[in-house]
């Protein structure tokens, strides 16, 4: 087959290439992956939301977004979520302000400031940090951070409470925001660095004005992914910060989280299909639902801020 361009000359169409099986392989494992993907999240869905109904067909769903008093497993029973949620955000916001700063700062010194050789080094002690299990944080959290906030900052903590877990979330967050905001940052043109230099900024200006505003997108997306992460955390919260479930923005006094209450009740002492085992999968969805949402702020974000380089 031939065909003729504007200006008169035979060009020859190529043939249209052979799709070869080892492709045709390929393409359907991917679409595998991709569709299992799919299914265990619709799996998780729905596993979710058919005790949770069942729950709400039994319990007000008023009751149980508006309530104060969170105690399904006595007599008689309050199944108010709301000293839950709080706890689950208080502790999310102490992470927070702990793994925000100090991650974006170990982001900023690894991409703009150290030397090859101290990269080699912090990026290794970095990913060890990510390696250690939470009930291992955990009972470092009870053990160590809480008697010394007792006995050598004089704060009058509990024994459980929401700060030394806090705390050791936020360290334990460190790594995750580190890592996504340096790969954001390297993503930057170096010409940007160049014309920042070459117009008289140092290197401070040139890593918080102009390298970090380029690289904001990658960075909102590493934070949120961070605060889903400690709004997820399940072991460190069960051991260190308590399981006394109350309305409280006073770090120091224990608290119970959703992750923590799903834990410590999901232990096969409740029979099946009882209203207490129903709490665990509607404080389940309700988890699930604050993710989710959390999950498309982000998405919304990231997309608002998103800078394109070519």
């Amino acid at each position: 087959m031939t065909s003729i361009d504007v200006v008169g000359r035979r060009s020859v169409a190529l043939p249209r290439k052979r799709i070869r099986p080892g492709e045709l392989v390929v393409q359907a494992i991917l679409f595998l992956a991709a569709a299992i993907s799919a299914l265990t999240t619709v799996g998780i869905v729905f596993s979710l939301l058919l005790p949770a109904l069942e729950f709400f067909g039994e319990v007000s769903p008023t009751e149980f977004f508006t309530g104060t008093t969170w105690a399904p497993l006595f007599e008689p029973a309050h199944f108010g979520v709301l000293p839950l949620v709080v706890g689950t955000l208080m502790i999310s916001f102490w992470s927070a302000l702990v793994a925000f700063p100090l991650g974006l700062g170990v982001a900023i010194y690894l991409s703009e400031y150290a030397a090859p050789k101290a990269s080699a080094v912090l990026k290794p002690m970095l990913e060890i940090l990510a390696a250690i299990p939470t009930v291992v944080l955990g009972y470092f959290a009870l053990t160590w951070v809480t008697p010394f906030l007792r006995d050598q900052l004089g704060l009058e903590t509990e024994i459980f409470n929401a700060l030394s877990a806090s705390l050791v979330i936020g360290v334990m967050l460190i790594p995750t925001i580190a890592s996504l905001s340096e790969d954001a940052m390297a993503a930057v043109p170096r010409d940007l660095r160049d014309g920042g230099y070459a117009l008289g900024a140092d290197k401070l200006q040139v890593s918080t004005r102009i390298v970090v505003p380029a690289a904001v997108s990658g960075i909102i997306a590493a934070f949120v992914l961070a605060f889903s992460r400690a709004v997820g955390e399940t072991m460190i919260v069960l051991i260190a910060a308590g399981q006394l479930a109350r309305i409280t923005l006073d770090p120091r006094l224990a608290i119970e989280t959703m992750t923590a209450f799903i834990g410590a009740t999901g232990n096969g002492d409740n029979p099946t299909g009882s209203i207490e085992y129903k709490t665990i999968f509607a404080v389940g969805l309700t988890l699930f639902v604050i993710t989710l949402v959390m999950n498309l702020v982000s998405i919304r974000l990231v997309r608002k801020f998103r800078e394109v380089y070519e």
